[in-house]
């Protein structure tokens, strides 16, 4: 759920951004507000906006990493987990701050996890459905990847930067994804789709990769990338008709059998894939498209996502004393804006201070290494 820099932001990509916030808010809503089928069978596969998240975080980090690596620069680590922790942690911690201060409040769940695994992202692993906090399992698998993949990428650049082995360890690692799923399909069976698979960072880091192979295509083989963008809304239309596909036969099987368990998640993640690819070309359709309000909601996506489960939460209750129907139109309108208000609240208050903090600091580092590499060279 990262961002790109402001001069640098696509319609495309914000528009894939603002329909994966839509699909994750609805998906909650039916699920915790109004427990009917509010939005039909959009609402029903609204999870899928994680996955589609994944694969944008997916580029967006890779492209700030296989960037420097492609051209023979050296990379930062320090840079680059300060910007991400920066990006990251302080709407985190607000948020997880709340539910630690009113733990009987009702956006509180079963139980919840030890604080220290919270502080390290690492709650998801053995995390069951409707524990305290469980929509922060996708973080988990976003920081444990951030940790992974530069590490990954300077073993590789320490070695000549190979980008054939690259794209073996690409592929491997979606491979093992798949590997992992159907060794938990086999071991639990339908038991094993919360804590073993839905949840797991071994099962679902893998659909980060398909947005790296984007950033490793892009500035490893700028030739063929340019040629593939040309055909961008060919490569658009493929990709949404192939999530409908895939989504429609996970929603129909899932978790069913043993082939949905294992190659599902991983071909849905390829597909948003080529939506992402295409969204990267101007032409695109994505890129034309002028809807209102997608660029303010992906810009507010991260602390949207943060917020708008406990709201909910706290509503649920209230409607339900007030005898409110979850289904009438102005109260799915009602709470909808009441999860996106409180994610522009912190937003506003919390994630923008920082980001201009990261400015300043990013600024502040690119100038001191300008001036050691004048100085090297003079």
């Amino acid at each position: 759920m990262t961002d790109l820099p402001p001069p640098q932001r696509l319609r495309g990509l914000d528009l894939l951004r603002a329909a994966a916030i839509l699909l994750v808010l609805m998906s909650h809503y039916t699920g915790f507000v109004s427990g009917q089928p509010t939005f039909g069978v959009v609402g029903k596969v609204g999870w899928a906006g994680v996955d589609l998240f994944f694969v944008l975080s997916g580029y967006l980090i890779g492209n700030q990493l296989l960037g420097p690596a492609a051209r023979g620069e050296d990379l930062s680590l320090k840079a680059f987990f300060m910007r991400r922790l920066l990006r990251t942690l302080p709407n985190y911690y607000v948020v997880l701050a709340v539910y630690w201060l009113f733990p009987g409040a009702p956006l509180g769940g079963s139980s919840m996890a030890d604080p220290w695994r919270f502080l390290t992202f690492t709650q998801n692993f053995g995390l069951a459905y409707g524990q305290t906090f469980t929509h922060s399992w996708s973080l988990c698998v976003e920081e444990q990847f951030y940790l992974l993949l530069p590490l990954a990428v300077l073993a590789l650049a320490r070695i000549g930067f190979p980008v054939r082995l690259a794209w073996g360890v690409l592929v491997g690692g979606i491979v093992a994804g798949m590997a992992t799923r159907a060794a938990a399909f086999a071991l639990y069976k339908h038991d094993a789709f919360a804590a073993e698979v839905y949840y797991s960072s071994f099962c679902r880091a893998d659909e980060l990769l398909p947005g790296v192979a984007i950033a490793l295509l892009k500035n490893c083989h700028p030739q063929a990338f340019a040629r593939l963008l040309r055909h961008a809304n060919a490569l658009c239309a493929a990709g949404l008709l192939a999530a409908v596909g895939i989504l429609t036969c996970i929603h129909l099987d899932w978790p069913g059998t043993l082939v949905t368990s294992t190659f599902g998640f991983s071909l849905l993640a390829l597909s948003f894939g080529l939506l992402a690819c295409a969204a990267l070309a101007p032409s695109c359709i994505l890129n034309r498209l002028d809807v209102p309000g997608a660029s303010q909601l992906a810009l507010w996506s991260y602390a949207v996502y943060l917020v708008h489960k406990p709201v909910f939460m706290a509503l649920r209750p209230q409607l339900a004393r007030l005898h409110i129907d979850g289904n009438a139109p102005l109260t799915v309108c009602a709470v909808m804006a009441a999860g996106i208000g409180g994610g522009w609240v912190l937003y506003r208050c919390v994630e923008t201070p920082f980001m201009r903090l990261r400015a300043r600091w990013s600024a502040a580092h690119a100038a001191k290494n300008a001036f050691h590499r004048t100085a090297r060279a003079a």
